[in-house]
């Protein structure tokens, strides 16, 4: 008869093997101890929070990750909302509106963010030769191209207006906080950098409020903060100037993007179609043979003047001025050719038809 093999238990272990069976399970257990504890945060990790908010006469959409998520994405939207009610020259009592109120009269006081921006405006309409100009707005409110009613002004009222326009007309005085328009007639506009400065402001607000990362999208302008979760850079879309849908994919590690287009706001008349993006040394249209540029830097409301500064310039002296900024850039011409930096080259990917990679 065979002997019955006898039960192994703790009792008839060896006092050694039993500690080496007892340490087994206790790691076994802390391991799925960890396991269930991180679940939830490696699921908060790859899945954001999403919301749309509306601001700046477009739509926010955030994107953020991380345990505080929500809470960030309403700091950002708040953030966002405020800035508009200081820059919009619409919104009664901001800091712009006050300012062209006062023009050829006095000097008046500013936030810390309306200065900030309007100083970027200026060096960047000095570094452009004023191909980015934010006393355009004379000119721009008489195209009027947010309008249902949108026409061609009279050259003769273009004409008397173009001379209230000029950088040099706005003065700043950063150690007062205040600014002053030289003459009665001038007048400010920062619709140019007032959508990337709307990125800063929400980028701002997810480093203080303890997001990861997150990626807002302030009409043509975005801003990326953090890093994903992967590691991975994060891909931005750009706009197909033909269609609503995409020309491409940049990879990005971070900063902000900016785009300006011919196809953004426009009308035709008498067959002949007028964008929004003025010269500001001729009142029409700019006419360079680009319909749209796409700049990538790490401030929003630069990347957003420069965007149109370079649409204004043309290709040559647009792509002079991102080098001499230290910005990079993807221009496309009315033949579709595109021209990408060399700093964005190994990062673009195009996927639409119709299109020419320059060399």
């Amino acid at each position: 008869m065979k002997a019955r093999p006898t039960k192994t238990t703790f009792r008839n272990l060896s006092e050694q093997n039993a500690k080496k069976l007892a340490l087994i399970l206790g790691a076994v257990l802390l391991l799925l101890v960890i396991a269930i504890a991180l679940f939830p945060l490696l699921d908060r990790a790859e899945t954001p929070y999403e919301v749309t908010t509306y601001a700046m006469g477009s739509y926010v959409q955030q994107s953020v990750y991380g345990e505080n998520s929500e809470a960030a994405a309403a700091a950002a939207a708040s953030a966002v909302q405020s800035l508009e009610n200081e820059i919009s020259w619409r919104v009664a009592g901001s800091d712009i509106q006050k300012l062209n109120n006062a023009a050829g009269k006095d000097w008046v006081e500013i936030g810390e963010s309306t200065m900030e921006i309007l100083e970027i405006a200026q060096d960047v309409a000095e570094k452009s030769g004023g191909a980015f100009d934010v006393t355009i707005a004379p000119i721009s409110r008489l195209w009027d191209f947010d309008s249902e009613r949108r026409t061609v002004p009279d050259s003769d009222k273009i004409a008397e207006l173009l001379p209230n326009v000029g950088y040099a007309f706005l003065r700043l005085d950063p150690d007062a906080g205040t600014a002053s328009l030289k003459n009665l007639g001038n007048a400010v506009d920062l619709g140019g950098a007032g959508k990337g400065a709307a990125c800063d402001a929400a980028v701002e607000a997810y480093a203080e409020n303890g997001a990861e990362a997150a990626i807002v999208s302030v009409g043509g302008s975005v801003g990326v903060f953090g890093k994903k979760a992967s590691g991975a850079p994060w891909s931005v879309a750009v706009r197909d100037p033909k269609s609503d849908g995409a020309l491409g994919a940049l990879a990005i590690d971070s900063g902000f993007l900016s785009t300006s287009g011919s196809y953004e706001k426009s009308f035709t008349q008498d067959g002949e179609t007028y964008h929004h993006l003025l010269d500001p040394e001729t009142g029409y249209p700019a006419e360079t043979g680009l319909v749209s540029v796409t700049v990538l830097c790490d401030s929003g409301a630069r990347a957003d003047a420069l965007s149109t500064a370079c649409f204004v310039l043309g290709l040559e002296e647009g792509r002079a001025l991102l080098e001499s900024c230290g910005a990079e850039g993807i221009f496309i011409d009315e033949s579709g050719v595109i021209t990408v930096t060399d700093g964005l080259k190994d990062r673009f990917t195009l996927s639409a038809d119709g299109y020419t990679l320059s060399a």
